[in-house]
């Protein structure tokens, strides 16, 4: 590992990671801001905001208003891809994928003192990430999820209890989770489950559904 690439072991994540997409919400005519306040009236204290399109001014600009959302609560923020914006933005750490920044260079960017997380659709991809600076593991997708249009292969349960036995990292699993499948994926060796846009349900408020979750996950 580099300078500063140290491994936040004891990080404890809360059972929901709810990720704010801006693209999803987009395509809703859901604002961000709503969004997360709905997300802040259920007790979520963690989420990831994800915008793979807009300008770096426009990320900042809806960052800061979550940022304030959140202000006065115990709530950590991780932004998606961006090191930089997160630095930025004054927000708790950053999630890459395997296109995006390794973890190591990401912890560069961010510092010692920031959350640095690590997307993996492999086996392998888990042990390299048990080998790295990264403090959490992401895994999936567990279930077809219609979120990313470039989504790998489904993992399964079954790729779940696999990655399990292979970090001693905080896993996130993701890939459509729904408060059907939650449990299950939690009892397959998760510590966490990411969801996104389960948390958009016609005719039930936002704040509802991640109240489920929580309650769900408990």
């Amino acid at each position: 590992m580099g300078e500063g690439a140290v491994s936040l072991r004891s990080l404890t994540l809360p059972r929901l990671y709810p990720i704010v997409d801006a693209g999803l919400l987009g395509s809703r005519r859901a604002g961000v801001e709503d969004f997360a306040r709905s997300l802040l009236d259920a007790g979520v204290t963690l989420l990831q905001f994800r915008d793979k399109s807009s300008a770096p001014s426009d990320v900042l600009r809806n960052a800061a208003l979550i940022r304030e959302v959140f202000a006065w609560e115990k709530a950590r923020l991780i932004m998606n891809d961006r090191a930089d914006l997160a630095l930025l933005a004054g927000w708790d750490g950053v999630h890459v994928g395997q296109g995006d920044l390794s973890p190591e260079d990401a912890r560069q960017v961010v510092g010692a003192r920031r959350i640095v997380g690590v997307s993996t659709h492999t086996d392998e991809q888990v042990r390299l990430a048990e080998l790295s600076c990264a403090d959490y593991v992401a895994v999936g997708p567990v279930f077809a999820t219609g979120t990313k249009v470039d989504a790998e292969p489904v993992i399964g349960l079954e790729g779940v209890m696999r990655a399990r036995g292979l970090t001693a990292k905080p896993i996130v699993a993701i890939g459509g989770i729904t408060r059907a499948n939650a449990k299950s994926v939690m009892d397959a060796g998760a510590d966490s489950v990411a969801v996104i846009s389960a948390l958009l349900v016609e005719g039930e408020p936002v704040a509802k559904v991640a109240g489920d979750f929580l309650d769900l996950l408990r």
